[in-house]
């Protein structure tokens, strides 16, 4: 029998702190509408089941369903009222403690000869599916990297996290020659482990000072005293699209969106996220006012300079002083872009950087790009489609209807990386 810390998740908590900040957000109106999570592997040449055990992933899985909110971490979250007097109301909090996750929907399939691939979906009501999705990649990701290293002798086991520390080392010298440039943890959902998130965490908070913001990894930020960061992410387009009945409701999800987050956050998290549908539209749904009001942007996806010269030509025609706002990349970041981006931003709008695999996952092993995504909605397809089509997600059906209701451009189709 296993004990507890032996699993890869044995905290709830041990999410982003935006899956609170989203199912506050649709709770409690849309917590009980059907959605289905699926997952996908970007990384084409990598077959994960040549790699994971099917008992393995079901074991780790059915763990995370036992995993009850604990008293202190319900606490925790209690008090998180940095950007208003209560971010999550007591409702919300009672709904968390009694919540079940749903169950997994796990398949091994023969290909071929000696040649098999695995399923993995979750569905249920969007609360608590939603937690589904870091969960489910915290343990895919590890499980892969755990049989990469039971292949390794010690000594070449050594070298690995040798390998990881110098690189580290190396990012933040590089970091703290441009003292302006403000770094977040984002890389839960892909890290090679989460004893190595822990100590690249920690590391760069003592090296880099206030430099280094704070983790989205909410068990990390509440064990050491850390801002726990982020805001929102594509799904809750994703979802209230997937509600719509016409092609004019799936238009306006969007903007829908910017109202219910506005109306329940105000100023505090008010950082748009404009690329589920293409940053075109997604910019423009921004109406005066909030351009205004609104703190700024998050770009996950596309070109990061072009994006930025998009937001600011826009925060122009508003008459909105771009000084006063910010742009949170987060797309695939390696420390050379961190520095070009910011030297190309400098002075002309506030940036700040989500750091995510390249952060926790860089020890000499490659990288994967795995994602679990909402893929239905009431039964019907769910879409993304983001300002680089490689990242889109959705039957090729769906994906075309929805190019076509929201005049959808884009040329960009770079391979995912992470």
């Amino acid at each position: 029998m296993k004990t507890e810390s032996e699993y890869i998740v044995t905290s709830r908590l041990d999410s982003d702190f935006y899956k609170f900040t989203m199912e506050n957000n649709f709770f409690p109106e849309f917590k009980d509408v059907p959605v289905k999570y699926s997952f996908k592997n970007r990384t084409d040449p990598v077959n994960l089941a040549d790699h994971i055990e099917e008992k393995d992933l079901r074991r780790e899985l059915g763990h995370v369903l036992e995993i009850p909110v604990k008293k202190t971490e319900l606490h925790y979250l209690r008090g998180t009222n940095e950007y208003q007097e209560r971010m999550f109301p007591e409702t919300y909090l009672e709904n968390l403690e009694k919540q079940k996750l749903p169950a997994y929907d796990l398949a091994y399939k023969r290909t071929g000869p000696g040649k098999k691939k695995f399923t993995l979906d979750f569905s249920g009501p969007w609360s608590p599916t939603t937690h589904w999705e870091i969960h489910g990649l915290e343990i895919v990701n590890g499980l892969y990297y755990k049989s990469l290293m039971q292949k390794l002798s010690k000594f070449e086991k050594d070298a690995v996290f040798a390998t990881g520390t110098l690189r580290l080392l190396e990012k933040i010298n590089i970091l703290k020659q441009y003292p302006d440039a403000l770094i977040s943890d984002f890389g839960t959902r892909r890290r090679f482990n989460k004893d190595w998130q822990e100590y690249c965490v920690l590391t760069a908070a003592e090296e880099l000072g206030k430099q280094f913001l704070g983790t989205s990894n909410v068990e990390l930020a509440m064990k050491h005293s850390l801002l726990p960061m982020g805001t929102a992410a594509h799904e809750t387009d994703m979802v209230i699209a997937g509600m719509a009945s016409n092609d004019h409701e799936i238009r306006g999800a969007h903007r829908k969106v910017l109202d219910l987050w506005w109306n329940k956050y105000g100023y505090g998290l008010s950082i748009a996220l404009p690329d589920t549908f293409g940053s075109d539209t997604g910019i423009t749904d921004m109406s005066y006012a909030y351009a205004h009001s609104w703190k700024g942007f998050r770009q996950d996806s596309g070109d990061p300079i072009i994006f930025g010269e998009r937001v600011l030509d826009f925060y122009k025609k508003c008459g909105v002083n771009a000084k006063d706002k910010m742009i949170v990349f987060s797309d695939g970041l390696t420390v050379e872009n961190i520095v070009k981006i910011f030297l190309h931003f400098k002075g002309r709008v506030r940036t700040t950087f989500g750091w995510g695999t390249n952060f926790t996952n860089d020890l000499g092993l490659k990288a994967l790009s795995l994602v679990i995504k909402v893929s239905e909605v009431m039964g019907h397809g769910a879409v993304k489609l983001s300002d680089n089509i490689a990242k889109a997600t959705g039957k090729p059906e769906d994906i075309e209807i929805y190019k076509r209701i929201f005049r959808y451009a884009n040329t960009l189709n770079n391979v995912c990386v992470y």
